[in-house]
C-alpha cells in the first residue's frame, strides 16, 4: 500500500469532489454525525475557499489551531480518509473530544485503513510536540475503538458527553526519536 498524508492542495480537487459527495450520500442515509468536522463545512467544488477554511490558524474563544491531512492512496490515486488534529487542547476538549477528529470514506472502511492513517497521525502529533494523544469516541463505535486500540491506543476511562453520548477515551504515548 503507498498511504501517506498529505495536505490538500487544489490539485486533489476531483478525488476530494468525489469522496465528499460519497460521504455527504452515507451521512443522508445514515444519519451518522460528519466526522471530522472541517471536511464538512465548505463545498468542495470552490477549491480554494474550501481550502481556506479547513484548518484553524489562531484560537478562538472555543477553538484551538488545528492541522488537517488526508489519508491518500498513491496506488489509487484515491482519498481514502481524513485526520484532523488539534494542536493543544483547551478545557473542553480535554475533557470531551481530544486531539484527534478522524474517518474514512464509507467505500474504504474496515480495510485497516484508519488504523494506518492514525498511526501517520502520531508521527504529526509528535512534530507539533504533543507526547501525549488523547482521541475519543462513541462508546457504540466499535470500529473506531477497534482502530484506536490497533494503533497503540489505551482506554483510559468511559464518560457520558454533554449531548448525552457514552464515549470512551483513549490515550497514545507518543515516542520521540532522540
Amino acid at each position: 500500500m503507498g498511504l501517506k498524508l498529505i495536505k490538500l492542495t487544489t490539485e486533489y480537487k476531483r478525488q476530494l469532489c468525489e469522496m465528499i459527495s460519497e460521504w455527504k450520500d452515507d451521512l443522508e442515509r445514515t444519519g451518522a454525525k460528519p466526522i471530522p468536522a472541517p471536511l464538512f463545512g465548505n463545498d468542495p467544488e470552490d477549491i480554494d475557499c474550501y481550502i481556506d477554511g479547513l484548518e484553524y490558524k489562531t484560537a478562538t474563544v472555543d477553538k484551538v489551531p488545528d492541522s488537517v491531512f488526508f489519508l491518500f492512496d498513491e496506488e489509487k490515486d484515491r482519498l481514502l480518509g481524513a485526520v484532523h488534529i488539534r494542536h493543544y487542547l483547551n478545557e473542553f476538549l480535554a475533557k470531551y473530544s481530544g486531539h484527534i477528529g478522524m474517518g474514512i470514506r464509507p467505500s474504504e472502511r474496515r480495510k485497516g485503513y484508519a488504523s494506518e492513517m492514525l498511526k501517520l497521525a502520531y508521527a504529526e502529533c509528535g512534530k507539533l510536540g504533543i507526547d501525549r494523544v488523547v482521541i475519543t469516541c462513541d462508546k457504540d463505535n466499535a470500529g473506531s475503538a477497534r482502530a484506536i486500540v490497533r494503533s497503540g491506543g489505551v482506554l483510559e476511562q468511559e464518560f457520558i458527553s454533554p449531548a448525552g453520548t457514552a464515549r470512551q477515551r483513549y490515550t497514545i504515548n507518543i515516542y520521540k526519536e532522540k
